[in-house]
């Protein structure tokens, strides 16, 4: 196990409006408030967006199994943002349910609220982790 510590900074909070793309718009805070290292919280509609439930098999490089969200559905859930490079990467896992039908999942790609969504950003200081290619998994995993 590695790890670091480090204290709370500033906290983002945020809305978007029906249609915005969710991840889009947290990788666009994270840049325009150079946010390095952070945990983000969402809750509110999702109206469209893909999610993979799990791998096929559990082995390397794993085959993601992919799910898609085509209609209004609530969501909660909890990420990280920490960069790649030049660019900030967000690993969000949530909960997506519309009446009985549940899906847990890792949102992926462009995905689009259904009228409004919050975000809360917590920035993370003194930390240095970041994102890299991890070349056994095919993933853009956190190095410390």
């Amino acid at each position: 196990m590695k790890y670091q510590v480090g204290k709370c900074g500033r906290i983002l909070v945020g809305r978007l409006e029906d249609k915005e793309d969710i991840l889009g718009a947290i990788i666009d805070i994270a840049k325009k408030e150079n946010v390095k290292s952070a945990i983000c919280y969402l809750l509110g509609g999702i109206k469209q967006g893909k999610i993979v439930v799990g791998p096929e098999k559990e082995e390397m490089p794993p085959v993601p199994v992919w799910r898609e969200m085509n209609e209004s559905t609530e969501m909660l859930g909890i990420g990280t943002i920490f960069w790649q490079e030049n660019e900030p990467k967000v690993h969000f896992h949530g909960a997506f349910g519309k009446k009985d039908n549940v899906k847990v999942g890792c949102l992926r790609g462009e995905s689009s609220t259904f009228l409004v969504l919050e975000i809360v950003i917590i920035e993370i200081e003194g930390v240095n982790a970041k994102r890299e290619l991890d070349p056994v998994s095919g993933l853009t995993l956190l190095k410390l």
